[in-house]
């Protein structure tokens, strides 16, 4: 189990490495660590460069996400030798290590983006229906406070909220738990500036034009 835990981890976090904001700095020719706030996610995109980048860059982030739980999912569906609690805590640390390299990857001197998509992506593959109850729900609260990191909150509360109450094992909860911190962490100046009333509003993404 160790060994799996080792390989699981290691897995999600090469995938994580995976950054969407590489492919829009390609087309835009925009390094987002050196614009706007800095961050190499999905509302870095958006408020720097615009929508269309930011929904791009957001489907990369998203999808590797879900990749990575469906991959996961398949190929512990033959593993007879394990409990559903083993199961599912294998399945959230490669979600973990998916976090973790959007964050921190290798190739990025280990500062990435702040893991908002990829959690979207990973909520949706363990249960699409609480993840699109929480997609939307995120893009209604951002959307009617003008704040994104009004929806990332709300969006990890129902990640960890959903994990505690139908999966089973207490690893998972802890697991949702810890991203939840980093993610607070990393987004400490986005939260202070909201107190500030200097954060980027939501509008302002749709009037660049590039």
């Amino acid at each position: 189990m160790v060994k799996a835990v080792i390989i699981f981890l290691l897995v999600g976090y090469l995938i994580g490495c995976i950054h969407g904001s590489k492919v829009a700095q390609f087309l835009s020719g925009v390094d987002l660590k050196k614009t706007g706030h800095g961050n190499a996610g999905a509302s870095n995109a958006t408020l720097s460069l615009g929508w269309k980048y930011g929904v791009l860059v957001a489907l990369i982030d998203i999808g590797k996400g879900v990749a990575a739980i469906i991959g996961a999912h398949f190929y512990l569906a033959d593993a007879t030798n394990l409990t559903e609690v083993q199961v599912w805590l294998l399945t959230y640390i490669i979600a973990a290590g998916v976090i973790l390299g959007h964050n921190f990857p290798f190739h990025m001197g280990f500062n990435g983006g702040k893991g908002t998509a990829s959690i979207i992506g990973i909520l949706l593959a363990v249960d699409w229906e609480i993840g699109l109850f929480a997609l939307i729900l995120f893009v209604i609260l951002s959307f009617a406070t003008n704040y994104l990191i009004v929806g990332v909150l709300e969006f990890y509360l129902v990640f960890c909220t959903a994990t505690y109450l139908w999966i089973p094992g207490v690893g998972p909860t802890i697991i949702a738990l810890l991203l939840f911190a980093i993610a607070i962490i990393l987004h400490i100046e986005n939260i202070n500036r909201l107190i500030q009333g200097t954060e980027p509003k939501v509008t302002s993404a749709f009037k660049k034009k590039k």
